[in-house]
């Protein structure tokens, strides 16, 4: 896992090539505020190989922050990212990994009959309860967590995870109230913390669509403050201390501001954006899709372009995406080393400073 002389001794290398507050504190460490996501891509062979070399080129370049989910590509993503962990130059300590359980996952291809597949490999062997399967493909109960977590162990070749993350935590709200996946959430999250207590994870956190930026009424909102407090009762049955749980993952571009301008969740002082919320309580942020999955490619609103830095309009998203307050690292989907240059490159560019940034949503 990574620590801190490690991830300053990385960033000792690289922080003359990039601009201002490139490399962001996590805990002790550092770690690139331009991460790489695994998400996109078919399932195959080739696109595997791509994704091994774009990684191992991102680590050679200055970017240590390397984001993959168990069900991405049928498993196929966290493996590559093990091969390409395994097969660079760049000390494993100084690597920020994180994957994610909670979608049921395919292996390697996408079964003629998934339905059938996800009964007898899932239910018939135990390994998901049926009450707990949501939706035909969403478990978070914390026997499967528990499983997925080995299985992404295993898929990668490590020993440690940096961040497990429980993915999407909010599907559960189809057929679940709020309540109830609060309480399946505390008794994960109790796994996850012994997890954590003998080293197969540093940390632990939620990565999210929905959840944490749309308003309090709306069917797929969950409380972060009510996470966070399930979070520090799960330390205390699992007898860890303070609570490992400490980052949130969630959408955030210049299409998609709603973390910022949607004021979705409960403080101390009233309502306030999830980045405001998540600032004040002292947890990470990775933001996904900060060039919207490739719609961002071409073109910007124009009052937002003109005040960003960055060669290309790639490079302007992600330094929007960078710029917002309390973000530790904007992911960006990179499968070939192309662009990995591109989008590493952004980080050569000043992000916006905080009256800037403010002043775009005036």
């Amino acid at each position: 896992m990574v620590t801190e002389s490690a991830t300053w001794d990385y960033r000792d290398r690289f922080y003359e090539d990039f601009g201002r507050t490139y490399f962001r504190r996590y805990g002790d460490g550092l770690v690139s505020s331009i991460g790489l996501g695994t998400y996109l891509g078919a399932p195959t062979d080739e696109v595997d190989e791509r994704y091994v070399h774009a990684i191992e080129h991102a680590l050679e370049l200055g970017c240590n922050v390397i984001d993959t989910a168990i069900n991405y590509r049928h498993q196929r993503s966290e493996r590559a990212v093990g091969r390409a962990v395994e097969q660079t130059d760049v000390d494993r300590d100084a690597i920020f990994v994180s994957t994610k359980g909670g979608f049921v996952p395919f292996d390697r291809d996408r079964p003629n009959n998934p339905g059938a597949y996800v009964k007898e490999t899932y239910v018939d062997t135990g390994a998901i309860e049926r009450d707990d399967l949501v939706a035909g493909s969403h478990c978070i109960a914390p026997n499967y967590i528990e499983g997925q977590l080995d299985r992404s162990l295993e898929n990668l070749g490590l020993d440690s995870i940096d961040c497990y993350y429980v993915h999407n935590p909010e599907t559960q709200l189809r057929e679940r109230s709020p309540e109830a996946v609060y309480d399946q959430l505390e008794d994960t999250f109790t796994r996850l913390e012994k997890r954590a207590a003998v080293g197969d994870i540093d940390h632990y956190g939620l990565a999210t669509w929905d959840a944490f930026r749309v308003p309090a009424d709306h069917p797929s909102h969950l409380s972060i403050a009510q996470i966070v407090d399930r979070a520090r009762a799960a330390a205390r049955e699992a007898g860890t201390g303070g609570t490992h749980f400490r980052a949130i993952q969630l959408p955030f571009n210049v299409a998609m501001a709603d973390a910022f301008t949607v004021e979705s969740q409960a403080g101390a002082d009233g309502t306030q954006s999830v980045l405001w919320f998540a600032a004040n309580a002292g947890l990470d942020v990775f933001t996904s899709a900060s060039i919207a999955q490739g719609e961002l490619l071409e073109e910007l609103p124009e009052g937002v372009a003109a005040v960003l830095e960055g060669e290309t309009t790639v490079q302007r998203a992600i330094n929007f995406a960078r710029s917002a307050p309390g973000v530790t690292s904007s992911l960006v989907g990179m499968s070939r080393p192309a662009h990995v240059e591109e989008n590493v490159g952004a980080g050569r560019y000043d992000p916006l400073g905080a009256q800037t940034f403010d002043d775009v949503f005036e």
